[in-house]
């Protein structure tokens, strides 16, 4: 008697497959049969086909698989299938034409969404391109991962459920539909979601959200039906979608002229899918973003992203840790201490501390040297920070001269102002695409907060440069401009959104971006006010180059020693460096300014 074929999930016939198991399979355009060999049970089941069928029909081949390929209605005369097939391509050529005509017509323009309905889908447009990764075979675990051990135990929660999920569901818990991962470039979210399933063991569907639209309105969401049709079949299983706010911008009114929007088509889908009247059992969906302030509040309300998990830049124990896993593949000196890197690279995010590793074992190499020194880490922070070394960029001795007072009036000014930020290393050697030289000030310890008298600091500090330059040659350079434009920011900042000034508590400024910098929005004030803002700033810069000239002055012989040592030498640092700048005499009225303004 003929045993009735059972139900199974297309991952685990093509496991079948690859481990030869099966006899023969039947192939239909909306389901795969087979039977497996006596030796395993001889058994009949059926599938759901999610890849392409000449996909399939090579891993038969390959596994030497008896196979037949059927189509719903069978005919004895190829001819007649080929003339039915041509009339129906010609009349859905057809029927889409008229649709974008009528839609042209209608809308005044809104070709888009006559041909994605009547022509793009059906030509397998709207088919996810998901990159597809089998059981844990994304190839990274939690051992990958590291500097984020905060983030790391929050997706744990998630690794479980998928392995151990009766153990949540007999107690009444429901796992987060949704986690979206948020923080600044770089800091290893993609690698994060990665390695969840490579923890979790189940199969890894990957998307970035450019890849969801298309010129044709309804491409987008199609897709996104696709990607979830895809996942259910496999579940359980993670999505993952990066660069979500690709797709996931707050929705607007909508278009002229009566047009479709096809993010928002594509977004809605979305919603749909996380949120709808049908069940993603054993679906959990992955996102990542820099941009959380722009994402639709209806994407990250609970329900849909029920999580939130901050990947934010590591601390100097967390910087510590990525350093090591990314040099266990590098031949490291007897001198190298990560920690003192670690120290020495506050800020560094995760692909930051990658590409320095990467560009100390490049130097060594470049060297002939069997292993990366400490000195091949130093000089990769100088590059990564300031940029390559330009030694072939010729300077006049005017030009040179100028650079040379230029960044000893940093460094003296910045030798006696308030924070944590200690001057490592003078340079005339230009680097980048601008630099003429350079003062290196490294933070001795992770800072989240800046103090009022630190800020101060900072603007004098920036324009210590320009004051040496007016204090030894009677005039100034251009070489200035980026400081200027720095210490203008800064204060500009201290009024507008910092409140530290006579205007008081009030942020006339508003971050756009909470991860990217140099975004922000002016708040509707008055002329008034804004005349007021602009004699505030001019008012801190004034002070601080007053107080940059009084220092210099007070210090004027050892500016013009330390000037021509660092003509001599080009670079000034360790203990040399360090016994110049504890010459530096403060002015009496360093401090009263320092507090007071």
């Amino acid at each position: 008697m003929k045993t009735a074929a059972r139900p199974q999930v297309y991952s685990k016939f093509v496991q079948q497959v690859q481990a030869s198991q099966v006899q023969r399979v039947t192939i239909r355009p909306n389901q795969i049969e087979y039977t497996l060999k006596p030796e395993f049970g001889g058994q009949s089941y059926y599938t759901q086909p999610t890849d392409r069928h000449d996909d399939l029909v090579s891993l038969l081949q390959s596994h030497g698989v008896e196979f037949t390929t059927l189509t719903d209605t069978t005919t004895d005369t190829n001819g007649t299938n080929a003339g039915i097939l041509g009339l129906l391509l010609s009349l859905g050529m057809m029927l889409g034409a008229f649709a974008w005509l009528l839609k042209l017509n209608k809308a005044g323009g809104g070709v888009g969404s006559g041909m994605g309905s009547g022509l793009g889908v059906g030509l397998g447009v709207g088919r996810s391109n998901a990159r597809t990764y089998s059981q844990g075979k994304t190839g990274v675990t939690f051992a990958d991962v590291a500097g984020v051990d905060e983030a790391k135990q929050e997706l744990q929660e998630v690794v479980d459920f998928l392995a151990n999920g009766d153990k949540y569901r007999k107690i009444g818990a429901k796992i987060p539909k949704g986690v979206l991962l948020v923080g600044p470039p770089g800091t290893g979210k993609t690698l994060l979601a990665k390695a969840v399933a490579g923890e979790a063991g189940v199969p890894f569907l990957s998307m970035s959200g450019s890849e969801f639209v298309e010129l044709f309105v309804g491409v987008g969401a199609a897709r996104v039906r696709d990607l979830f049709s895809r996942a259910k079949r496999q579940a359980p299983c993670i999505i993952f979608i990066d660069e979500l706010d690709a797709i996931g911008k707050t929705r607007g009114g909508g278009i002229p002229n009566g047009g479709n929007d096809e993010r928002e088509q594509t977004l809605n889908q979305l919603l749909t899918e996380l949120d709808g009247f049908d069940g993603n059992e054993g679906v959990i969906l992955l996102a990542a973003t820099n941009r959380p302030e722009i994402l639709d509040p209806a994407l990250r309300r609970p329900g849909r992203f029920d999580r939130q998990v901050l990947v934010d830049r590591p601390d100097k124990s967390g910087r510590a840790e990525i350093l090591r896993v990314h040099a266990q593949g590098v031949i490291l000196g007897e001198d190298v201490d990560l920690d003192a890197i670690a120290s020495q690279t506050a800020g560094f995010a995760g692909a930051d501390l990658a590409n320095l590793v990467n560009e100390a074992a490049l130097m060594a190499a470049r060297n002939n040297r069997q292993a990366v020194l400490m000195a091949d880490f130093k000089e990769a922070i100088e590059r990564v920070v300031a940029g390559l070394e330009k030694r072939s960029r010729i300077l006049t001795p005017l030009e040179r001269q100028t650079v040379a007072y230029h960044e000893i009036g940093h460094a003296l000014v910045g030798a006696l102002m308030p924070g944590h930020h200690k001057v490592t290393k003078i340079s005339i050697v230009p680097r980048g695409l601008a630099a003429l030289g350079y003062t290196l000030q490294m933070p001795e310890t992770d800072r989240f907060l800046l103090l009022e008298d630190e800020l101060r600091g900072q603007l004098a500090t920036l324009l210590g440069g320009r004051a040496a330059e007016e204090i030894s040659l009677g005039k100034i350079s251009s070489g200035a401009s980026d400081d200027i434009q720095k210490a203008t920011d800064l204060a500009e900042r201290a009024v507008t959104q910092y409140g530290m000034s006579h205007l008081g508590p009030v942020a006339f400024e508003k971050n756009a971006a909470q991860f990217i910098d140099g975004s922000s929005t002016r708040r509707a004030i008055s002329a008034e006010v804004t005349a007021e803002i602009d004699r505030q700033v001019k008012h801190s810069l004034d002070q601080a180059y007053a107080m940059a000239l009084a220092i210099l002055r007070l210090n004027r012989n050892l500016l013009e020693a330390a000037t021509q040592v660092l003509l001599k030498q080009e670079v000034l640092e360790g203990e040399p460096l360090q016994a110049i700048l504890a010459q530096v005499q403060a002015p009496t009225e360093l401090q009263a300014w320092l507090t007071n303004g």
